[in-house]
Order: structure tokens, then C-alpha cells, then sequence
């Protein structure tokens, strides 16, 4: 059985993992790139982005989007959770240094955030509503 039960996929998601954010666009395919993100199970996830960015051009409050965090190498495993944009907001440094800490560990997240512009990013709140899942290691 390669499917996950809801505690699981939520489990899944809170792991350390580079997620794949998809946006529609207007006529176009979605844009998909690769972002940090922050989840926690039962809660909101949430990203930044740059303030000037393509993605903060597609962003507003009620626009759906997809995040997809995966396991690389065998056995493959993913997780998708999409739902509606809850916020955009301006991002604090406070925000940036949590995600930074998360992917970097706590020193190397420290320099990343001191080198980060105050006022160039947003924070994105996303609320799951719709999950997939598969971990191949389950068969």
C-alpha cells in the first residue's frame, strides 16, 4: 500500500524538504519553481518571496495554488497540498530568519538573514485543503 493517511501526508509535509509551488497564470501553464517553505501539522503553510517577483505578481488572497515536497532518492515519496491564499503580507525579518534557520540550521540561517534586505520580500499564507500522496517505500 503506497497511500498515507492525513497524519502522515501532514507529517510529511512539516519534514525538511525544498517544496515545488505552482501558480496559474492567465493563458499559460502554471508557474512552478522550487521555494522554501514552513509547515506545521494542522496549521497554515507558508513562503516568501521576492516583493518584485513574477510569483508576487500571481499572488493575492483566494488564488489557488499547489506546493509539491518530495523525497529525491529511493524510495521516492511525495506530498501535494493545495488550497487558497490566505495572506500576502510584507515579510518581517523575524520570518526570514525562521525559514533561513530551518534550511540552513541556525548559524548559517543567521548570516543568510542579516544579508537579506528588511522590506524586499512577502510572506505567503497558504491553507491545505486538498492532499496527494505516495511513499514507494510502502508496497
Amino acid at each position: 500500500m503506497t497511500a498515507l493517511n492525513q497524519q502522515e501526508k501532514e507529517a510529511f509535509l512539516s519534514g525538511l524538504h525544498v517544496g515545488v509551488l505552482s501558480i496559474p497564470q492567465e493563458g499559460r501553464g502554471p508557474l512552478t519553481a522550487p521555494i522554501w517553505y514552513c509547515y506545521a501539522p494542522g496549521e497554515n503553510l507558508w513562503v516568501m518571496i521576492g516583493r518584485d517577483s513574477r510569483k508576487a505578481r500571481l499572488l493575492e488572497a483566494g488564488t489557488r495554488v499547489s506546493l509539491c515536497a518530495q523525497n529525491e532518492e529511493p524510495p521516492y515519496a511525495y506530498v501535494t497540498a493545495e488550497g487558497p491564499v490566505e495572506s500576502v503580507r510584507p515579510g518581517t525579518d523575524e520570518d526570514i530568519l525562521e525559514l533561513a534557520a530551518r534550511y540552513l540550521g541556525e548559524v548559517e540561517g543567521k548570516v543568510y538573514a542579516e544579508r537579506m534586505p528588511t522590506g524586499a520580500s512577502l510572506t505567503v499564507t497558504v491553507r491545505p485543503e486538498t492532499w496527494l500522496a505516495v511513499d514507494y517505500s510502502r508496497r
